[in-house]
């Protein structure tokens, strides 16, 4: 893998890392204070907002960075800067007509995601109310996106990675310091403190936004796109210009999708199929928060480098696919695919066996036997999150878009088709089960598909892929046993700092086995290459 790949992985993955990281543990103090029935009233606006964010966008910013480093390579600066003029009135217009929408039909949406005109205390009013606070975020969420694609057209990924993480500050604050004041000091009650919690994300896009603009005050007299033309430049049409970014754009949004579109499925099934088999309604919006927004925060960190890496893939791939360079782009696609594996495969088998103690570290006090079940089922769902992210983007690198939406409808499909009867029949697992289902389809056509059109062999995938999977048995069962032998002293229920104990031990014992002896058997090598040269003592080359 290019060292070029590693780098843009690097810068792309940072600031979402930290972001992400912010996002998961802003929730220790967050379910502290509103419990599962505020986290599942916030998971009800938040499902809403997020798939109409994904729509609003539509894959525009990302394609508008592809048309301006596409123009701006070729000296054409007044294409570039026609495009995002254009791009600005697009986003401003999809977004507010999405505000428009979701605020207006914020009841029926309520409706659907409770299932009934009041759960265990939660009425559809109160539900609406919360969608419509943070529908506002949809005004300025899209445009503050397209100021980060301009950048990184221009092939300047710290203005996005530094909005990022200020506007993850910024919301977090807001919604802590609101959520605690409206709880504890005004006594406003919990359905007005979670609306605000959500109003946090148009709060946090002002933030992202103030960065941006600070950003190009400073470089507005140096950016690419401000300089004279190079090339005589031919007047684009504003259609033919929105036609090549829309094609552009569509992989990106169907890809982007997919885990919302999942969460989704689930927000409005869930609590209807549970109560339809006779569970009671308290026990339904526990499982249906820890299910739908505590446990996804957890097991989402690894998920993250595999959409890095499937950012960063399709230009490589593309490029290889282009020249006909079928040897270096099977070893593209076979790098990759064995990373995830290296990396993802470990990490989700620690957290599946500590669900337990990692659960306590994070809600401790909040439904912690359900969160324990549903976390231990669930981390081994973001190997399929990465696996699918990757095979979506490789697809679209091999110039295939309609096969990676194709492999994503054929998931969704599945999902729709199994999610209901599972629940009834397993409640929370039966989701999660649907979800593996659906992403297992879409890995088997999307990887089948790969073959046919790439040529990759599997063959060395799985061959190393069965050693991953033999190194993580033997951590596993150390894990296991570590575990077991702390339980004897230490009883990781028994509060946050137990939890906490419990569970970095066993990491940092465990982890140290899984390095040790991937390094022994030669794994480390055989798929980092040469970037292990400067860390590992010098020894005989072995071939692949």
């Amino acid at each position: 893998m290019s060292n070029k790949l590693l780098r843009g992985t690097f810068v792309l993955t940072l600031g979402t890392y930290i972001s992400r990281i912010l996002g998961m543990i802003y929730l220790i103090p967050f379910a502290a204070m509103v419990g599962t029935n505020g986290g599942g009233l916030f998971q009800t606006g938040y499902a809403q907002y997020t798939i109409f964010l994904s729509i609003a966008t539509a894959g525009f910013p990302a394609a508008v960075s592809k048309f301006v480093s596409k123009y701006n390579a070729v000296g054409d600066y007044e294409t570039s800067r026609r495009m995002f003029k254009a791009g600005i009135f697009v986003m401003l217009a999809t977004g507010f007509i999405a505000f428009a929408i979701l605020y207006m039909l914020a009841p029926q949406f309520a409706i659907m995601s409770l299932a009934e005109n009041e759960l265990n205390g939660i009425t559809v009013e109160d539900a609406t109310l919360v969608i419509r606070m943070v529908s506002i975020a949809l005004i300025v969420v899209p445009l503050m996106s397209l100021i980060r694609g301009f950048f990184q057209g221009h092939q300047s990924m710290g203005p996005t990675a530094v909005s990022q993480v200020v506007e993850q500050l910024v919301r977090i604050v807001f919604l802590l310091v609101s959520t605690y004041l409206i709880m504890n000091v005004l006594n406003g009650g919990l359905v007005l403190a979670v609306g605000y919690a959500t109003f946090a994300a148009f709060v946090g896009a002002i933030g992202g936004l103030i960065v941006l603009f600070i950003y190009w005050i400073r470089r507005k007299h140096t950016l690419l796109a401000m300089k004279e033309n190079v090339v005589e430049t031919v007047s684009m049409p504003l259609g033919k210009m929105f036609r090549e970014v829309f094609r552009y754009a569509g992989p990106f949004v169907f890809v982007g999708l997919a885990i919302p579109i999942y969460n989704y499925i689930d927000t409005v099934t869930f609590n209807r199929a549970m109560l339809h088999v006779g569970n009671d309604q308290s026990y339904t919006m526990d499982m249906y928060s820890v299910l739908l927004l505590y446990v996804p925060k957890l097991v989402m960190i690894p998920v993250s480098l595999a959409t890095a890496f499937g950012l960063t893939l399709i230009p490589t791939i593309t490029e290889s696919f282009t020249n006909n360079n079928r040897t270096l782009l099977h070893k593209q696609i076979d790098q990759t695919l064995q990373l995830i594996m290296l990396l993802v495969l470990p990490a989700v088998v620690g957290l599946s066996i500590l669900a337990g103690p990692a659960y306590n570290v994070f809600y401790a006090g909040t439904s912690e036997e359900i969160g324990k079940q549903i976390l231990m089922w669930y981390a081994p769902v973001a190997l399929l999150f990465s696996l699918f992210t990757v095979n979506a983007a490789i697809l679209q690198g091999l110039n295939k878009q309609k096969l990676a939406v194709i492999s994503l409808v054929i998931g969704i499909i599945v999902k729709l088709a199994l999610n209901t009867t599972l629940i009834e029949l397993y409640e929370g697992v039966g989701s999660i089960l649907a979800t593996a289902a659906g992403y297992l389809v879409s890995l088997i056509y999307g990887f089948a598909m790969i073959k046919r059109h790439s040529g990759y062999s599997f063959r060395l995938l799985v061959k190393r892929t069965v050693l991953i999977s033999m190194l993580c048995m033997f951590m596993g069962l150390a894990v296991s046993v570590i575990q077991s032998i702390l339980g004897i002293f230490i009883n990781y229920a028994d509060g946050r700092t137990n939890a906490v104990l419990v569970t970095c031990v066993s990491v940092a014992i465990g982890g140290a086995i899984y390095i040790y002896l991937a390094y022994r058997s030669h794994l480390l090598e055989k798929i980092m290459g040469n970037r292990l040269n400067r860390f590992l003592p010098k020894r005989r080359k072995h071939e692949n």
